[in-house]
């Protein structure tokens, strides 16, 4: 996954994410700006899950996304 291309179309790839993710405020949504490990961080606090299982939930919803 090419986390140069979710930084750039952030505000795009914001809207479906929320839907995905939505448990997290629009504060929270502002404050990652394309930032994967803060997005990880927050899925973990607001889903209480392991770290691997929030990365695995950001590759699958970013992976087709972001294949060029």
């Amino acid at each position: 996954m090419n986390w140069d291309i979710v930084k750039g179309k952030w505000a795009q790839f914001k809207g479906e994410a929320r839907k995905q993710w939505g448990n997290l405020t629009d504060d929270d949504w502002d404050q990652f700006n394309g930032d994967r490990e803060k997005l990880s961080g927050k899925l973990q606090e607001s889903y209480g899950w392991a770290k691997q299982d929030a990365e695995t939930h950001i590759d699958e919803f970013f992976r087709p996304r972001t294949q060029v």
